[in-house]
């Protein structure tokens, strides 16, 4: 039984090879064979569970279950073959083999917001400086190798999940690096943050290979609620190019700096309103929100 766990955040402790359990022997004294016992693997939620390729089930929510295989049945035991005929039997049948399938689990990543940039935005280092996450940081490119969720915890208790999406880059929609491995992740976050390294000699010409790859990979994927992040305000260069960045786009822009913590306070106000607003159009409050 696969059982989606909020607790749980990779599919590193899931060993490859599970046997259902085999039911055991029917026996003398009217013992019937007890049923294989049920054996529990939990996964993240955001597991999709493909046979063959095909798309069997998607666990989205906490708590969700999906019987991947069954145990085999006990064996009937002596009182089965009792008649009047018969009315001491001295046999039994023995249990059944557990069933055997191959399964493929497929982790995306659930959270509310996502960043998405190029190698080297910031973007680890700004989920540090807004949520309880601690990715890698270091100064070469695709550092963050695997996606990771951070919670930015409100005051009045309302929690926001934020994904840190590996480095996108240009070609990714036809699986250069890590293309659709990367952008796969971005299908489940409810709206964007576009954060763009404004130290580079033409940060707005990041956005325009950023939508182009997202538009190619799934139309539509890049018009998500969204917010542009000018990151690395701490450098001279970047506050520069901050004034030309906003002529060039209708996005609303946030300068923040990820390495010295300046201005992330509105970006943890704005996300609040990108998340209100992604539950007031799903209808009302009472969206489940994603718990972690």
């Amino acid at each position: 039984m696969l059982s989606a766990n909020r607790f749980v955040k990779s599919l590193a402790q899931v060993i490859p090879v599970y046997k259902a359990e085999d039911g055991q022997s029917g026996g003398n004294k009217n013992c019937y064979g007890r049923n294989g016992n049920t054996s529990y693997i939990s996964v993240p939620v955001g597991t999709v569970v493909k046979e063959q390729g095909t798309t069997i089930t998607d666990l989205t929510e906490h708590g969700q279950e999906y019987l991947a295989v069954f145990g085999g049945a006990g064996g009937k035991g002596n009182r089965f073959f009792l008649s009047n005929e018969n009315r001491a039997p001295m046999m039994a049948t023995p249990g059944m083999a557990g069933q055997e399938r191959v399964l493929q689990l497929e982790l995306r990543t659930m959270a509310h917001a996502g960043l998405v940039g190029f190698p080297n935005a910031g973007k680890s280092s700004l989920l540090r400086a807004i949520s309880n996450a601690r990715p890698a940081v270091a100064s070469y490119p695709f550092t963050t190798l695997n996606p990771h969720v951070g919670i930015v915890e409100y005051r009045d208790h309302e929690q926001v999940a934020v994904a840190d999406i590996p480095g996108i880059i240009r070609g990714a929609h036809l699986n250069r690096g890590l293309g659709i491995s990367f952008l796969r992740h971005i299908e489940r976050c409810r709206f964007l943050l576009f954060v763009l390294d404004l130290s580079a000699p033409e940060p707005w010409t990041q956005l325009q290979h950023l939508f182009y790859e997202l538009e190619q990979y799934e139309p539509g994927l890049s018009q998500r609620p969204q917010a542009i992040v000018a990151n690395k305000m701490d450098l001279p260069e970047a506050r520069e190019k901050l004034e030309t960045l906003k002529s060039q786009v209708t996005q609303q822009v946030i300068p923040v700096s990820a390495l010295t913590g300046q201005n992330t306070e509105e970006l943890i106000l704005h996300l609040r309103e990108l998340y209100d607003g992604y539950l007031q159009g799903d209808g009302s409050r009472g969206v489940e929100p994603i718990r972690w």
